[in-house]
């Protein structure tokens, strides 16, 4: 019988089919089929079932028919889908053409429940057994559980390890190297019929419709989830999202399935909004290709696709032709292009996103039978008097030796001699145990290759010098495209941290750069150029309000740092994690991966137009002169208004007016404000033809006062039509923002056009002048001109002309509308508006690194006489902590082969008056008064603090001892080098977690007044529970006991407290003032890490330090803050004291009898009971116990 009418795959199984499954005996199969004139059903159309971007069916195969199929399985390791079946028999298929690869019976009575595929064979899981068998069918080992067991989920946690579940109360751990069983963990719910493992929590899914969230090594239970009230069907795990179905209690109904999805977040471990489903869902998986999909199946056959956190859409329905029959079994492949279903009539239905499916990105090659390789025997002429004797296989009946039979000492095999090892490298060796290790003396090719890689004679030995800068060590100048003011900095990191590396090679100015290791620190240079206009710096430094995610009040707070910095770099961290949590970045892309930004795969020149689009926005939005409620409560009032008008928008703004003209004459005017202009390049008629040469002022003009031809809906016509989109503006803005958009091979090669016209204009110019004297080359070209035999010419450069012009005027007349031109240096403009070139944004290509962004921006004369007491203006290169001086023509030239124009900005000269100048610090002392935790549980009468009185308010030179406690957002990246050493590529991410603050005099000194939680919402890697006291759900709102805040709260406190004058003591103060991204003057900074220390010598840990002078025991089991805190005001307290009464000598002889100490126990502090009577620390605190502290 030919099924092909029904499924493809159906006629391809050759066996006789099952009574139900024969479409002529149970015509109920038929309801629904399309059926031709010979009433043979019509074939299904693949088109019928794809949709753009989602799933068809591509294969179907009858394994056994009538027998329903339990488990399917896509092989891991090889290109095969696995499939049991309810009789205990398993078939696996190789490819997507779903040939039989192999089939054997497993179990003789029960039924396969799981399948699961290792690098050496397969698993299978029934009732009471557990088998291995290779893909061949050959039984590796077979496991027998004990009696009453009834098994239904298996998991591998690592290669030699399983862990199964079932019914019962347990769940049992095996070893597959021994075939034993390690251990039982007992469960609190019975039932786990489904298990999942992510990087930190096993899950386990029961029948009564809870999962269960279980430590990793232990096995025990960290959170439950009560799903459903009746059972639970299936979930699924991908990243911080957990989905699940099941059934739910009807009363006296029974169980019915629930249409609605519940989907939690396992960041906070709380459920989201339920997404409700238009299928009965009895299987669901995640399918994250680009985005997390959820594939929902019901058993009927129906396959919904629909994001976790979106909304179902009816649209993105499917259905899997199972000819009646029900859906009992479905798995996805690892690539996430094929998915599989096994339904109860014994077919397995393949179904896949692309003709071409791959189940793993990187199978191995699967063993196939050999085909035969002769057919039939040839047949032999006996007749034929020239068939040579050879072909007739004669046996073999004499024992002399063959000819061809060789001695053994002629074929034993004899490696190649390995070549002597170079003297010189013998020579300079060490040794470390037995692994050796030489500096490469550099006298052969590295990797050496049979064929010539380059030219030898371009080749030039820089090793052996080693340049006065970090900048340009092991590189070869001459041959890097990219001078070394310009390349990508990175910051060396050592076991001493950031200690050891000196900025000061990269910056010599008083300026501050920003670090480039945080996530996203692209826009460090933007940053850099917003702060260097003087009227938003004092705006952001003016601006508080009570959101907590606020990029004005973040920029005014790290604007604030860059005032106080004398040259060293600050950290954007705070502004990037406010940054981060903005939806609309997301939505446009601006929030890289960190994949993205170490492979450099972001197209940076484009981001950071949109970059600088966003900020802008962002900025008028959030600066907006509202009412009082809008402000934070800590806020003078005096900054606020009610105008409704943003300062960015006077500064940036510009009124436009967009008029479209259709040609039936109906004219549409709309106004509007815009922050920024884009440039608009002229179309080239053919791409063969040579680029014109045109004025930046010409290009500038056509890109304000856009005219564009376009289709746009006329009202008047009631159709689209041809219309002419006009652009004008009405006003001139004080900074003129402009978005280059050189991001096609067609704006460069125009920019290199117009570069190479002006160098060309350049040199007639210089031709028809007198000559001038040159200048002398610098020192690094001198030197390689002389190796090189090169020569250098300089007098071109020496003209410095530019295609950017340095100045420009506009203005606008009644009769020609805008007019803009290029202005000479010191030529006034009467009547016009000019506007000065501050600021230039390059996108440096460099293949070696991925590229950077830097920014060319020229210091105006309030920030000089800020910084250094003089007033002049002066040209800089920022490149994040790379900060140095230069020429005013050089920021202005362009070579797009390396360097590309990303952003401009032009400023009106003498705007400044418009503007209030003064900056009014918006932090007042409200802002250490008493407010609400976030926590829902904590309560008042587990206060850890007392709030400051009216009358404790801190003075400057006051006390306050200060602790902070962090936990890890992202783990550190290292390398091990060939000699043993570890060297970090990348820092570990913390986050402030817990501050703390004591009182530092009075009578309730040691008492704390801050303590507080920090609320987080980014994921968190590790809570450093031994070293912080931080333990997993203290910064949860829903489940936290703690008083927890944000960090714009605690960190206004500490900036109140900082600008009042007072001063922190503490131990270890610069690792937590650079977490929390707080900028400390050095004298408001008492560290005992540094009290306590003799030069060239280690640094000595807080607990050592209490037990050697205050005989106290701290720290012994966890950190707390309180109590570190405390320690080290006893610690300045004693510092007072040793060094008052005996003089910096005598001190000097209690400092080399600490460290004499310290050597003789290993700086480890001695226990309580120890028998030497070394240590006896004190049982109680130095400062008095107020509420119980």
């Amino acid at each position: 019988m030919n099924f092909e009418g029904l499924d493809p795959g159906l006629g391809e199984y050759t066996p006789g089919l099952d009574s139900s499954m024969d479409p002529r005996l149970d015509p109920a199969l038929l309801q629904g089929v399309e059926l031709d004139p010979d009433a043979l059903a019509v074939p299904v159309s693949e088109s019928m079932h794809i949709v753009e971007g989602m799933y068809s069916e591509l294969h179907s195969v009858a394994a056994e028919v009538g027998i329903p199929v339990t488990a399917t399985h896509f092989d891991l390791q090889e290109e095969l889908l696995w499939m049991g079946n309810h009789r205990g028999h398993a078939s696996s298929f190789f490819g997507p053409t779903m040939g039989r690869y192999s089939s054997f019976q497993v179990h003789m009575t029960d039924d396969i429940r799981h399948i699961q595929s290792m690098d050496t064979g397969v698993l299978f899981l029934t009732k009471n057994n557990l088998k291995c068998l290779t893909r061949g069918g050959l039984i590796m080992f077979d496991y027998t559980t004990e009696e009453g067991a009834d098994m239904h989920s298996l998991i591998l946690t690592d290669n030699n390890t399983l862990l199964m579940g079932g019914l019962q109360n347990y769940v049992a751990e095996l070893d597959l190297t021994t075939v034993q069983e390690t251990q039982k963990f007992t469960v609190e719910v019975p039932g786990v019929a489904i298990m999942r493992q992510s990087n930190r929590f096993f899950f386990c899914g029961h029948t009564s419709g809870k999962v269960s969230l279980r430590d990793l090594r232990t096995f025990k239970m960290e959170h439950e989830f009560d799903a459903f009230s009746g059972s639970l069907s299936d979930f699924d795990i991908h990243g911080n999202l957990l989905a699940a179905c099941g059934f739910s209690s009807r009363g006296l109904n029974g169980l019915s399935c629930d249409r609605f999805l519940m989907v939690y977040d396992l960041r906070m471990m709380r459920a989201i909004t339920p997404l409700q489903v238009h299928v009965d869902p009895l299987f669901l998986r995640f399918i994250p290709t680009y985005t997390s999909r959820l594939a929902i199946i019901s058993q009927t056959g129906q396959c919904q696709f629909c994001e976790p956190t979106g909304l179902a859409n009816l649209a993105d329905i499917f259905h899997v032709n199972t000819v009646g029959q029900l859906l009992m079994s479905f798995d996805v492949s690892s690539s996430k292009q094929a998915l599989s279903f096994g339904d109860s009539g014994g077919c397995v239905h393949l179904w896949s996103s692309a003709p071409e499916v791959s189940f793993n990105s990187y199978s191995r090659e699967t063993e196939l039978a050999l085909p035969c390789l002769v057919d039939s025997l040839p047949q032999l002429e006996w007749n034929h008097e020239l068939m040579p004797l050879s072909l007739l296989p004669m046996p073999l009946t004499s024992t002399e030796p063959l000819l061809s039979d060789w001695p053994t000492s002629l074929i034993t095999p004899s490696p190649r001699r390995a070549p002597p090892v170079d003297p010189e490298i013998l020579r300079t060796m060490k040794t470390v145990g037995f692994i050796g290790y030489a500096p490469n003396p550099r006298t052969r090719p590295r990797n050496q290759v049979p064929y010539k890689i380059k030219d030898t004679e371009l080749e030039y030995d820089s090793y052996n010098q080693v340049p006065e800068s970090p900048i340009g060590r092991d590189e070869e100048p001459h041959l890097y495209m990219v001078p070394k003011k310009y390349r990508k900095v990175t910051i060396k990191y050592s076991k001493l941290g950031l200690e050891d590396f000196d900025f000061k090679h990269y910056n010599r100015t008083l300026f501050a750069g920003l670090e480039p290791h945080i996530p996203n620190a692209y826009c460090n240079c933007m940053i850099q150029v917003l702060y260097f206009l003087e009227p938003v710096r004092c705006l952001v430094q003016n601006h508080l309000c009570q959101k907590e995610f606020c990029l004005a009040c973040e920029l005014g707070f790290l604007f604030h740092m860059l005032d106080l910095s004398r040259g060293d770099p600050c950290q954007a961290s705070n502004f990037l994690r406010a940054f981060r949590t903005i939806p609309e970045a997301s939505a446009l892309g601006l929030i890289l991966a960190d994949s993205d930004e170490q492979t450099g795969k972001a197209r940076l020149g484009r981001l950071i137009q949109s970059w600088n689009r966003f900020i802008l926005a962002q900025l008028h939005q959030e600066t907006l002169e509202q009412e009082g409620p809008q402000a934070y409560r800590g806020a003078s009032s005096s900054t606020l208004g009610s105008s409704g008008e943003s300062v960015i928008g006077r500064l940036f703004g510009c009124e436009v007016e967009n008029s479209s003209l259709c040609r039936c004459g109906k004219e549409t005017v709309r106004s509007s404000l815009t922050l920024l202009f884009t440039i608009h390049y002229p179309e080239q008629s053919s791409l063969d033809k040579m680029i014109e040469e045109y004025d930046f002022a010409e290009i500038l003009k056509k890109s304000i006062c856009l005219e564009q031809s376009t289709q746009a809906w006329c009202d008047n016509c009631e159709k689209y039509q041809p219309t002419v989109q006009t652009r004008n503006i009405r006003c001139l803005p004080d900074v003129l923002v402009i978005n280059c958009e050189v991001n096609s091979a067609k704006e460069a090669e125009f920019w290199k056009a117009q570069t190479e016209y002006a160098y060309n204009k350049a040199l007639k110019k210089e031709a028809a002048e007198p000559p001038k004297p040159k200048e002398p080359l610098p020192t690094e070209w001198e030197e390689l001109c002389s190796v090189e035999g090169l020569t250098f010419d300089t007098q071109a450069e020496d003209m410095r002309h530019v295609w950017i012009p340095l100045s420009l005027k506009m203005c606008i007349s009644k009769t020609q509308g805008l007019e803009v031109s290029s202005l000479s240096e010191g030529v006034e403009a009467e009547g016009m508006s000019v506007y000065d070139l501050v600021v230039i944004v390059s996108h440096i290509q460099d293949a070696r690194t991925g590229g950077n962004l830097v920014a060319h921006i020229k210091v105006g004369e309030t920030y000089h006489q800020r910084k250094e007491g003089v007033t002049h203006q002066q040209w800089y290169l920022f490149n994040d902590f790379l900060i140095e001086p230069i020429d005013k023509a050089e920021s202005a030239q362009f070579d797009v082969n390396w360097k590309v124009p990303a952003v401009l900005y032009y400023v009106k000269r003498n705007y400044h008056p418009k503007y209030d100048l003064r900056i009014k610090n918006p932090i007042n002392a409200s802002v250490l008064l008493t407010e609400a935790s976030l926590a829902r549980k904590q309560r008042k009468s587990h206060a850890t603090f007392i709030p400051l009185m009216v009358n404790e308010m801190l003075q400057a030179a006051d006390l306050v001892g200060l602790d902070a406690e962090f936990v890890t957002l992202n783990q550190e990246e290292a390398e091990l080098r060939s000699d043993g050493t570890k060297s970090t590529i990348k820092p570990s991410q913390m986050s402030v977690a817990r501050i703390t603050c004591v009182r530092g005099q009075g009578t309730n000194e040691g008492v704390p007044f801050i303590d507080d939680y920090i609320s987080t919402q980014e994921q968190v890697v590790d809570y450093l529970t031994q070293y912080s006291g931080i333990k997993p759900g203290d910064l949860d709102a829903k489940i936290s006991s703690k008083h927890l805040t944000t960090l714009k709260s605690t960190y206004l406190k500490l900036r109140f407290l900082i600008d009042t004058g007072v001063r922190f003591v503490g131990h270890g103060l610069q690792k937590d003032f650079r977490v929390i991204n707080l900028m400390v003057p050095k004298e408001q900074v008492i560290d005992t890490v540094y009290l306590f220390h003799m030069p060239r010598k280690r640094m000595i840990s807080l607990r050592f330090l209490a037990w050697y002078f205050l005989d106290l025991n701290i720290q012994s089991e966890t950190h707390d803050s309180i109590e570190d805190a405390r320690t080290a005001l006893q610690l300045y307290r004693k510092y007072l004291e040793l060094s008052h009464n005996g003089g910096q000598e005598e001190f000097r002889k209690v400092l080399k009898a600490l460290y004499e100490k310290g050597r003789k126990l290993d700086w480890k502090v001695p226990d309580i009971d120890s028998a030497d009577g070394q240590g006896s620390p004190k049982s109680t605190a130095v400062f008095p116990s107020v509420m119980g502290l």
